[in-house]
């Protein structure tokens, strides 16, 4: 059946229903017509089913336990990187093996080059990221970016010729449109429900004052479940309006998507980047409600707080100001002003209408990028572009390319200036088996010193034995070492 004819029967189905009831006695349709209609309407769902299901993958994150646990076994075999333990110059033990924490969530491929969007914290923190797809292919993923305020990110495996999804113009959502969803509720592979859209607009679900998230969802009451996380909520005509991300509660049709244009902005400058960049103003205000007394308008929403060194406070914005209009158009509540203020460019210059007292005031702000702590995705990206085949990456080891400061990645920055950073550990690799990770800095390597990346490569290089090259590292301060497999280099 083509597409439009069921998304015509679908559209009219709750239409079409009550007039044959209505009608029953004075113009009854055959039992036949009416089946034939329900086989019809049956067809168009499970044909919006088969049309998506092959662009949804199945993510599963392994993850170590937190913090505190890991660092107690790690702590285990602290040691100085001269002896072993009591003295001894005996090769030392592994790191010890802790048990993995794997979550699992879902996603949806938006080129048939093998990338896919989820949500952030379905991979938050992952050492090991696998993609299942539909056809029962698996994939190890690799983290192209990812942006924390919106809880996107995006994946790639090494794939081509993959079905994708294609996105709806989330503006354009209606409430009280159907949709559906995929996912994986409770390890339910490919769990189909549909419902329809509740609200728009839906915010302050998550954010706090020390942590704004970005909030912009959609609402509805189709049936998701933990699981369902970064699959795809769509349409009668099988396109994306969003991301399923949160719920509240289980079992009360109370689920929110990301809307697909938040997708759409921020999906290609993470791939192109490895991370968002937002537009900022550094400012929190309150809802007209919580306005001063003394305010002579009733819209708008109120400055509390402007931060030091921010656009906003680099501007004639004043704390108690009601901004009312952001380039003309009228703001309501916070919610609306975080809206137009996303919309910007970073570098772009807003005119704020502003109530101050009984005047008003056109302000001039120039956005600049909002600070994150995510930056350093992107420039480990990029570092990891920068590097070449050799025998470090052979046993999994990515270290900071030749003429590249640590401090151009300051969350692995090397601060005591000895060593080389780590950057990135390749899965299944013999640094991963001995539970290395991104940002532990190599100190020692078969006893001797190094104090770059060129002199590591030179080591393992030269490294002969039956055992594989020894390896002392720092990782928060403390210090460990560890053996990589002899036959690593083979194994690449």
């Amino acid at each position: 059946m083509p597409q439009s004819r069921a998304a015509a029967l679908l559209a009219s189905v709750l239409l079409v229903a009550p007039a044959f009831a209505g009608h029953a006695q004075d113009a009854p349709l055959s039992a036949q017509a009416g089946h034939d209609l329900l086989h019809e309407i049956d067809d168009a769902v499970t044909g919006i089913y088969e049309k998506v299901a092959p662009a949804v993958v199945i993510i599963e994150a392994d993850k170590k336990p937190v913090a505190d646990e890991q660092d107690q076994s790690f702590d285990y075999y602290f040691h100085s990187p001269e002896t072993g333990e009591g003295g001894s110059t005996a090769a030392p033990p592994r790191l010890p093996e802790a048990p993995s924490v794997r979550s699992e969530g879902s996603g949806f491929i938006v080129r048939p080059d093998g990338y896919i969007y989820t949500n952030y914290h379905v991979i938050e923190d992952a050492d090991r990221i696998e993609v299942k797809l539909r056809d029962k292919r698996h994939f190890i993923a690799k983290l192209v970016g990812a942006d924390e305020r919106t809880d996107i990110a995006v994946l790639k495996i090494d794939a081509s010729g993959l079905p994708i999804v294609t996105m709806a113009d989330s503006d354009s959502v209606r409430v009280g449109q159907m949709c559906f969803a995929i996912g994986i509720p409770y390890d339910l592979d490919y769990s189909f429900c549909r419902g329809v859209v509740s609200a728009k607009g839906r915010g302050n679900l998550t954010s706090t004052p020390t942590h704004p998230m970005y909030e912009d969802y959609i609402q509805t009451d189709a049936f998701i479940n933990p699981g369902n996380s970064g699959g795809p909520l769509f349409d009668i005509d099988g396109r994306v309006m969003g991301m399923n991300t949160l719920i509240n509660g289980l079992g009360r049709g109370l689920a929110f998507a990301i809307p697909s244009n938040m997708l759409n902005d921020v999906g290609p400058e993470l791939i192109a980047t490895g991370h968002a960049t937002h537009p900022w103003l550094g400012i929190t205000v309150a809802n007209q409600d919580e306005a001063p007394s003394g305010s002579v308008v009733d819209e708008g929403v109120c400055v509390e707080t402007i931060e030091a060194d921010a656009p906003a406070f680099k501007s004639d914005l004043r704390p108690q100001d009601i901004i009312t209009r952001v380039d003309g158009v009228p703001v309501l509540t916070a919610h609306d002003l975080q809206h137009e203020i996303l919309r910007k460019k970073v570098g772009q210059s807003v005119d704020l209408t502003v109530s101050r007292g009984s005047r008003t005031l056109d302000i001039a702000v120039v956005t600049d990028e909002l600070p994150t702590d995510l930056t350093h995705v992107a420039e480990i990206h990029h570092l990891r572009a920068k590097t070449h085949p050799s025998d470090a990456t052979n046993y999994g080891l990515v270290f900071t390319p030749p003429g590249h400061a640590d401090s151009a990645a300051e969350p692995v920055h090397n601060k005591d200036g000895d060593g080389v950073v780590i950057i990135d550990v390749l899965p299944d690799s013999p640094a991963e088996r001995a539970h290395i990770k991104p940002g532990d800095i190599l100190t020692v390597v078969d006893y001797k010193p190094v104090s770059d990346a060129a002199a590591a490569e030179a080591i393992l290089a030269t490294h002969r034995g039956a055992a594989g090259p020894i390896l002392f590292i720092t990782r928060g301060g403390h210090k460990a070492s560890t053996v990589l497999d002899a036959d690593g280099a083979e194994k690449q």
